[in-house]
């Protein structure tokens, strides 16, 4: 865990990420990135010197109309002596039963980070922390060359004015293989997803294209992630 630590302190630091006397919220899915998030940013947080407070929130989508349970999560808080936060919404039921969205999950993360936001203002945070990997960042640039026909990804900080918070991504230079390895040596206790769409998705099909492409390009997730630096795309 400890590399994977200094990983996300070199964001931190690379993209000034954490400023003293920060409340960060740390947006919780169930998911083993958010999880991981939460962990290493509570690890941070007792020893860096800029000082800030970490709380994890989640909003819950209640598919299928049921409330999800995040019990495993809120006894993992506890024994970090973090906050947790869980706001339940009706995410699910709208997206899939009244409005039978055809191609859900761009709505579903829209209204989810919408719901974190609003709920980062009513308790006072500056910061919204988001799970987003390595990994993620490559396949948001091919999903928005392939099915956008534009350049960009996201940012690993982003100012939102309207609100009065930022966005930050400490995971930007943590692979997806390693955060799962570490997971799974931690035993965190990750909530599987009722999404009906889960695991059939865009994202999934272009993760797939690059590790096809990765065969013949073996050092292609780094090539794309310094072109992006290099060029400083979209804050990178």
């Amino acid at each position: 865990m400890q590399k994977l630590i200094g990983r996300v302190r070199a964001a931190v630091e690379k993209y000034q990420l954490i400023e003293e006397g920060d409340k960060i919220a740390v947006g919780v899915s169930g998911g083993k990135d958010s999880l991981f998030l939460l962990c290493a940013l509570a690890e941070l947080s007792r020893y860096y010197p800029k000082h800030f407070t970490v709380t994890a929130i989640t909003a819950d989508p209640c598919f299928g109309g049921k409330e999800t349970d995040f019990s495993a999560i809120k006894t993992l808080c506890d024994t970090l002596s973090v906050p947790y936060i869980i706001r339940k919404t009706n995410l699910g039921p709208l997206i899939f039963e009244e409005r039978k969205e055809e191609n859900p999950c761009s709505l579903c993360a829209r209204m989810r980070r919408g719901i974190l936001h609003n709920l980062c203002v009513e308790e006072g945070f500056n910061k919204l922390a988001l799970g987003h990997h390595f990994d993620d960042a490559v396949q948001t640039f091919f999903m928005n060359l392939f099915y956008g026909g534009k350049l960009g990804c996201f940012s690993p900080k982003t100012y939102l004015s309207r609100k009065q918070i930022t966005m930050i991504r400490p995971l930007i230079f943590c692979e997806e293989r390693e955060i799962r390895n570490a997971a799974a040596r931690m035993q965190l206790p990750i909530v599987k997803s009722e999404c009906p769409a889960d695991g059939v998705t865009a994202r999934k099909d272009t993760d797939e294209l690059v590790r096809s492409l990765e065969k013949e390009f073996p050092d292609l997730r780094q090539k794309v992630l310094g072109a992006m630096q290099r060029a400083g795309l979209d804050g990178w």
